[in-house]
């Protein structure tokens, strides 16, 4: 009797690849991981040295690689910082109404002020914190990066936990979650793809501040770092169109590689998230996801030292009050009641502000009326720029985002150009556009609203493609099966789903434009300086003569247009998002 063999062809070559792919797999992520170390050896030489404020750049292409490393590594701790503090700072305003209210208004305003506004305080703060080093000057350039990407992170965390069904809430308090259950079993997973699709945009609201951040003036003082943005600000100013090619070329490469690489695996596994009761056939796909899923380092070492960290914590706060005594979730006992250390915290505020209110009052005696009627026609005339742009953005955005959300097969092809596009800076294109400005002989009176269109559109984007993603496919078959007409569908389904993320884009978006006002009002290009009138050249000027006065007067004015906006028109927005048409099942 002849005895057949359990594995019949034991050097199939499909079953050599499924045993050999992982191994190769973790190979290539060991290897990235000696070159993060090579590459934080090389940092930690070159950040701890003497200070150099001003580093000669070269515009030879082969200084381009170690350029982009510096604005790489920049942006990604930027990123981090902006990531942490979003999600702290929307999950106190969320949780905390006796202060939400002041903190959302925090928000608007410091999202909308320019970059160039914070420049001067956080770069000398920055150097007297840390002298001697030029990590000094190194961590005032992330902390503006920072300030570039931050603000529609924290928006758009805060709006996903406003518009969690309340259902669910119920449940996890049922069930008697901790705080750090819910936390990571209810509330990230539930902001995931808001966060996803924000963070792209952020990146690219990073790459803007990197460009405006790398090399300023500042009074008579100067500051030159090596990296991408100091290299295409230079190439501009000289007039060297080939290093300026090549700087956008190497930008571009960069967004494309980060797209495919990061973005793309994220958002596919971000999809899992989807809140819905019946399965989409259409699910989001990323080969690189796919490979990192087989990979047998990553599978298996972070899990476990994940869990080494959750386990006491989840054993430890299982023994709270709130983990042992399910409460109902609309208790208010207690929240009449203001606590010593929050009174002792809003007092040292208000001493805070007062000191820095009086400061500022003496620093304003110096501004003459004529210079304040002169910004008050600038911040005129930005507002006006401002809307413009938001109302032409809502105009396309709104259609080619839902039809991305709700197309697969569009999506496959539009979603990846859309968000090379929007991760490209619109700070990158501005030195094309002001060439061609100049070529043709026209000003930025016109032109600085398509500027600004580079900065803002993307916002109102991707928040409109994560609101149209994350309307449950058993609402759009029911939409489908009662033969919902286009307009029904339009008023019943579609602008109900994505308006919590539509109104978070366009808070956004006013921010990206104030903020893009600065390079889209004022520019300097070859021995010539294109100039309109606006808040944001107003901004641009003082910072480059070093008149903080002015500087100061125009960033009030920033804040008292965002605050009315905010109480006239946003927050009453946000509210009818949260109340009318928060997704309950």
């Amino acid at each position: 009797m002849k005895l057949s063999s359990p594995l019949q062809h034991p050097f199939a070559r499909s079953l050599v690849m499924v045993r050999t792919w992982p191994f190769f797999i973790d190979v290539g992520i060991a290897a990235c991981l000696l070159s993060i170390f090579f590459a934080v050896v090389h940092l930690g030489s070159y950040w701890m040295g003497s200070p150099m404020p001003v580093v000669p750049i070269s515009h030879s292409v082969r200084a381009l690689p170690l350029y982009a490393f510096y604005s790489i590594v920049r942006m990604s701790i930027a990123y981090v910082l902006s990531l942490t503090f979003a999600i702290s700072y929307g999950y106190t305003a969320a949780y905390n109404p006796r202060i939400e209210g002041w903190m959302i208004g925090t928000l608007d305003i410091l999202q909308s002020i320019p970059v160039l506004s914070f420049l001067p305080p956080v770069v000398l703060a920055m150097v007297a914190l840390i002298p001697g080093h030029q990590l000094g000057i190194e961590m005032g350039v992330i902390l503006l990066i920072f300030t570039g990407q931050v603000w529609n992170l924290a928006f758009s965390f805060y709006s996903s936990l406003k518009s969690i069904p309340k259902e669910m809430i119920e449940a996890s308090r049922i069930y008697r979650y901790s705080a750090w259950q819910r936390f990571w079993q209810l509330e990230m997973p539930y902001a995931a793809i808001g966060l996803v699709w924000n963070s792209i945009v952020s990146v690219a609201g990073g790459w803007f501040a990197l460009i405006l951040c790398e090399i300023f003036t500042m009074g008579d003082r100067n500051f030159q770092l090596p990296g991408l943005g100091s290299y295409i600000q230079t190439a501009t100013y000289s007039g060297d169109i080939r290093a300026l090619l090549s700087g956008i070329a190497v930008v571009i490469l960069i967004v494309v590689a980060t797209d495919q690489l990061i973005w793309r695996p994220l958002i596919a596994w971000s999809d899992r998230f989807k809140f819905e009761q019946v399965e989409s056939a259409d699910r989001v796909t990323s080969p690189i996801l796919a490979l990192i899923q087989r990979s047998n380092l990553l599978s298996s070492i972070p899990g476990r030292v994940w869990m080494s960290i959750e386990e006491p914590i989840c054993r430890r706060m299982a023994k709270t009050r709130n983990c042992r005594i399910v409460q109902p979730i609309d208790d208010d006992q207690g929240r009449g009641k203001a606590s010593v250390a929050f009174w002792t915290v809003a007092l040292l505020a208000v001493a805070v502000v007062g000191w820095g209110a009086t400061r500022a009052m003496l620093l304003l005696k110096t501004v003459t009326w004529p210079e304040v009627g002169h910004l008050l026609e600038g911040a005129g005339a930005t507002f006006l720029r401002v809307n413009a742009s938001l109302l032409i953005s809502a105009a396309w955005t709104i259609p080619v985002g839902v039809s991305i959300g709700f197309n697969p097969k569009l999506a496959r092809i539009v979603q990846p150009v859309a968000q090379v596009m929007a991760s490209v800076p619109a700070s990158a294109f501005y030195p094309i556009l002001l060439l061609g400005l100049i070529q043709i002989g026209g000003g930025l009176g016109v032109g600085s609203v398509a500027l600004m269109l580079l900065g803002t559109q993307w916002y109102i984007l991707f928040n409109v493609i994560a609101g149209a993603m994350s309307i449950p496919s058993d609402l759009r078959e029911a939409a489908s099966l009662y033969k919902f007409t286009r307009w029904q569908r339009w008023t019943t389904l579609i602008l109900p789903g994505i308006f919590p993320f539509l109104i978070t884009g366009m808070v956004t978006a006013s921010g990206g434009a104030w903020n893009a006002s600065v390079m889209a009002e004022y520019s300097k290009i070859k021995d010539q300086t294109l100039q309109t009138v606006g808040l944001g050249a107003e901004i641009q000027s003082a910072t480059d003569a070093g008149r903080f006065p002015i500087l100061l007067l125009a960033t009030i004015l920033i804040s008292l247009i965002v605050v009315s906006m905010n109480r006239l028109v946003w927050r009453r927005l946000y509210h009818l998002a949260e109340t009318k048409y928060k997704l309950l099942a």
